[in-house]
């Protein structure tokens, strides 16, 4: 028997690595990697294959950057070659990414059913890229697999019912395999900020750096909020991000920031953890400031882990300076975080669990 993972951006490799060591351990099926290309950086990225011994791609598409039609077409073609060539029982894919979208589609095209891992996370507006690829992934697939009982209810909602499970997040069961490699002290030494002295910050998202409007009012916000606090803000630099802030002449605009390039995993947990709190518009971060204890400030008009918002632990927030800053300070105050809201850390061997059992039924 074997299975076809498809992975295609860095948080796909992050949580294929996990996904995939399970599957070998299992021995249940063989278990083959696809790179589509769409984005992978190294740097960011190494420490998984060294971790966990994840092997290099079987098979990689070399689609790089494009439009989204463009993207979406050239990984939907060189899939259908590969999934004719390796003839699998089933397609595993990762979250809301064009890649996921084209592995999915040329999957049910050839009859192939398809495992999605983190089904049913809904977000508006629904015109955004990533929710009409997760909303098609979901309608297209075989078994769905979500990351909590929000997502199970989501899928609901649109009839989906049938092969759905609730696995808890693949990425807690990272966050806790690799906590024992976190140094948060050394770590706060190291950028010259005193533990529960600072926050951390993370901006990438296109709607709030490709225009100045919003990217100025973020930048001010945060600078406020240090000097408000007395607490440095680390802005960890997406190169988007950086990229765009000196296209609009924005630098001024982030004065009493401290600004970093971009940091490794271990390294950027390990800053998290020995925070006060965090600000940041990254789907992942969100969640892993909540696995540290801390709470966040998303700067995103919704989010697709609106659990951490309705409990109060998470607060979303408009690019707005007063707002930011408003936001950034309410943070500060201690609260509980909720309990297993995503599992408790074997979401991988329940990810084994279900592909298993379409195997058995496929046999």
């Amino acid at each position: 028997m074997k299975i076809v993972s498809l992975v295609g951006a860095r948080p796909q490799f992050v949580k294929e690595a996990l996904v995939g060591q399970a599957a070998r351990e299992s021995g249940a099926w063989d278990h083959v990697l696809v790179h589509s290309g769409q984005h992978y950086d190294p740097d960011m990225s190494d420490v998984f294959f060294k971790e966990f011994g994840m092997p290099r791609p079987q098979h990689h598409l070399g689609v790089g950057s494009g439009s989204h039609g463009a993207m979406t077409a050239a990984v939907l073609a060189a899939m259908e070659e590969v999934l004719l060539a390796e003839r699998p029982q089933a397609l595993m894919v990762y979250g809301d990414t064009n890649t996921t979208l084209a592995g999915a589609l040329a999957a049910a095209k050839l009859c192939i059913p398809i495992i999605h891992i983190e089904a049913g996370i809904r977000q508006k507006p629904r015109d955004m890229p990533e929710e009409i690829n997760r909303v098609l992934t979901d309608h297209l697939a075989s078994r769905l697999l979500c990351c909590s009982s929000l997502g199970q209810r989501n899928l609901a909602a649109e009839n989906i019912r049938q092969g759905v499970h609730v696995a808890g997040d693949i990425m807690l069961d990272v966050f806790l395999r690799l906590r024992p490699r976190f140094a948060p002290a050394a770590a706060s030494a190291a950028r010259g900020v005193v533990p529960g002295g600072y926050f951390v910050a993370t901006l990438h998202r296109d709607f709030n750096v490709d225009r100045p409007e919003p990217l100025s009012a973020i930048l001010t916000g945060l600078s406020r909020l240090s000097a408000s606090t007395g607490m440095p803000v680390l802005l960890c630099l997406h190169p988007r991000t950086r990229q765009r802030m000196e296209r609009f002449d924005l630098i001024r605009a982030a004065d009493g920031l401290v600004l970093l390039p971009p940091v490794g995993y271990i390294e950027l947990m390990s800053l998290v953890c020995a925070s006060a709190a965090v600000l940041t518009d990254s789907g992942g971060l969100q969640k892993e400031a909540y696995y540290a204890g801390r709470r966040a400030v998303v700067l995103m008009p919704d989010t697709g882990w609106r659990e951490l918002i309705e409990c109060g632990f998470n607060l979303l927030c408009p690019p707005e300076a007063d707002r930011v800053v408003a936001a950034g300070q309410a943070v500060l105050a201690p609260v509980a975080p909720p309990p297993a809201v995503y599992g408790c850390g074997e979401t991988a061997a329940a990810i084994v669990t279900v592909a298993q059992e379409l195997l058995s039924s496929c046999s």
